[in-house]
């Protein structure tokens, strides 16, 4: 019967040594750039929603699913942001969401991390690397990095003389645990 118990002791305290404590978001900024004409045009994405399971010493059993509303687009231009949230771009009545769903994490030394997504735009999904930095000051966390993508693998936009293919999307996500 001890040894029983004993076991059962041991399982149970391993079960909560890996448990993970979900983060809340507490702010957050998704940006990007694109060149088009040559020149820098950048904008944001707000709406964002993030089930965040992230433990450093754990990497294995952590995840992050997360999501931005299309239609909060801003470019700080309105007739532009119109001109995107139409089928030829984001398309924002068929897709309202952007999704990242993380495979699998590593660290790369310090506090820099490497993280798989799935990626899905427009109801195209790829696999994107995710290069980020994460840093813990008492009970928030601060998840910083940046990717890139070719917007036409997701269907935005067609090829063009004058936008550039690739964009590059940035994430300054604060968390409370």
């Amino acid at each position: 019967m001890k040894k029983l118990f004993f076991y059962m002791a041991c399982v149970c305290f391993s079960t909560l040594a890996f448990a993970q404590t979900k983060q809340t978001v507490t702010q957050s900024t998704v940006t990007y750039e694109v060149k088009n004409m040559g020149f820098k045009s950048s904008g944001k994405l707000g709406g964002l929603e993030a089930t965040i399971l992230f433990d450093k010493d754990h990497l294995a059993s952590s995840s992050i699913e997360a999501s931005v509303d299309t239609k909060t687009i801003d470019s700080d231009n309105d007739m532009r942001d119109n001109h995107l949230k139409k089928e030829e771009y984001f398309d924002v009545e068929h897709y309202p969401k952007i999704t990242m769903k993380s495979v699998s994490f590593k660290q790369k030394g310090g506090s820099n991390y490497t993280g798989d997504f799935n990626v899905t735009i427009k109801g195209k999904t790829k696999l994107i690397q995710l290069p980020f930095t994460y840093i813990t000051s008492g009970s928030t966390a601060i998840f910083k990095g940046s990717f890139k993508i070719n917007r036409l693998d997701f269907a935005i936009g067609d090829k063009s003389v004058v936008l550039s293919n690739e964009v590059t999307v940035s994430l300054n996500v604060e968390t409370a645990f």
